[in-house]
């Protein structure tokens, strides 16, 4: 189903005095529920270390887990101030912001988190190359979560 499309439904129903609409169409189907309390989001994930393939034998020599190496360090990661949708280019159709291997300079739009109809522009706190984009266009986007890796 469209963003646009589910982004209206979702307008649709916290304007009416629906409580809940389920939409099927396809193989894709859509159940929205208006809630009046708040709305909890999970905490970002635990860091993922590697483990040891099993051992077929028990006299074989143990193995040491080892940490896999973290994506980005803390200052090298561009994150979100705001909940919304990101997109990475300022209009349907028009060329991105940034590439994954471009250099970009302090202050160079990023991409733009649309919250509450209003479009932010968010840019880059220092000068450096786009290592990592981390968020696909259109994906929701939470407080404090990482978009882009700098170095």
């Amino acid at each position: 189903m469209d963003l646009r499309k589910l982004k209206t439904l979702i307008d649709l129903v916290a304007e009416s005095d629906i409580a809940e609409l389920e939409i099927t169409e396809g193989e894709d189907k859509v159940k929205i529920v208006k809630s009046s309390a708040p709305v909890a989001y999970a905490a970002a994930p635990a860091p993922v270390y590697a483990t040891p393939a099993p051992v077929a034998n028990e006299s074989a020599a143990p193995v040491a887990l080892a940490p896999v190496a973290p994506v980005a360090l803390e200052a090298d990661t561009v994150k979100s101030p705001m909940v919304g949708t990101f997109y990475r280019s300022p209009s349907p159709g028009s060329a991105v912001f940034v590439e994954v291997g471009q250099s970009v300079q302090q202050g160079q739009p990023l991409c733009i988190i649309e919250a509450m109809k209003l479009l932010n522009e968010i840019e880059a706190d220092k000068a450096g190359v786009v290592k990592e984009i981390l968020v696909n266009n259109g994906e929701p986007v939470e407080y404090g979560q990482p978009l882009f890796v700098i170095v």
